[in-house]
């Protein structure tokens, strides 16, 4: 999501606010907007703080401290969903399906494939090259018990 990568930190996270607090309104959202909304909607724990903006929009969330980021977490249920929708890498939807099939919830397949999508970017950041997007994939396959080539 090209968007995403022309905004500070600041300007992310108030999409987020923005579109939960249109989403509760009942506002006309743009795509993304709605998209953002449909990924607050399914995290109830993450929706007080977007309700209260000035303790989220500065808050600097480190995991040394066990906290969880929500922003992060969020963002990359939408990378997900951007992965499904484009099918990049080619058999990430078939994947999915398969996943989702098996956990009998479709959220329950983006939360096992974000911590897929996590480790690989850790990995590729660690050795300073970009992600694997094979080995990514196998492991998605692998969860969805789909035979690996």
């Amino acid at each position: 999501m090209p968007i995403f990568d022309t905004q500070s930190r600041d300007q992310l996270r108030q999409m987020y606010i923005n579109a939960w607090r249109k989403q509760r309104e009942g506002i006309p959202m743009e795509p993304l907007e709605a998209q953002i909304a449909d990924v607050v909607a399914l995290h109830p724990e993450y929706q007080a703080a977007l309700e209260d903006p000035d303790n989220v929009l500065d808050r600097d969330y480190r995991p040394e401290g066990g906290q969880s980021n929500p922003f992060l977490h969020m963002g990359l249920h939408l990378a997900v969903r951007d992965q499904i929708g484009t099918d990049r890498p080619p058999g990430i939807r078939a994947a999915f399906e398969a996943l989702a099939a098996r956990l009998s919830s479709p959220h329950d397949a983006e939360h096992q494939i974000i911590e897929r999508l996590a480790e690989a970017l850790w990995e590729a950041q660690r050795a300073g090259r970009p992600p694997d997007e094979q080995a990514y994939l196998s492991r998605i396959r692998e969860l969805a018990g789909l035979r690996i080539r």
